[in-house]
């Protein structure tokens, strides 16, 4: 388990400071509440991967992170207003990027078990991302529209 933890904290420090280079860089937003906030959002993901392993409840580690994230957030939690005002200064893109990346990487280097998984799992692919960019275009649309702006 503490090698597991190692790895964790190696991992969430690699996509934290990734994630604040990608704030400063994409939003101009180099604060140290921003760098307080990765700090935050380690902690809680580190807390919920090691709950996910202590806990016998089949439940995936995102659910715990999920909760924690809420629960350190909510009014009556002490020091939430704290967590709301350093993660606020992190942008979600600056987020997602390297998160996205490594999915790329990983989906990449395990690329002769994702072809095993054969040609229906291209045309799915293909409608997911049909469906994700028809989507965003009507909804973009629609509101562009009810803006006045288009």
């Amino acid at each position: 388990m503490l090698k597991n933890i190692q790895e964790w904290i190696l991992l969430l420090a690699i996509f934290g400071l990734t994630a604040y280079l990608g704030n400063w860089i994409g939003y101009g937003m180099l604060s140290v509440d921003g760098l307080l906030g990765i700090f935050v959002l380690i902690l809680i993901s580190l807390a919920g991967l090691i709950l996910q392993k202590l806990i016998p409840v089949n439940i995936p580690s995102v659910g715990y992170i999920g909760i924690l994230g809420i629960l350190v957030s909510t009014p009556w939690f002490p020091g939430s207003e704290y967590v709301v005002e350093w993660t606020s200064n992190i942008q979600l893109l600056a987020l997602a990027t390297p998160i996205l990346a490594y999915a790329g990487i990983s989906i990449g280097r395990n690329w002769a078990d994702f072809v095993q998984l054969g040609w229906r799992s291209f045309v799915v692919a293909a409608c997911v991302f049909l469906g994700t960019f028809i989507g965003s275009a009507l909804i973009a649309e629609i509101i562009l529209r009810m803006q006045g702006i288009i």
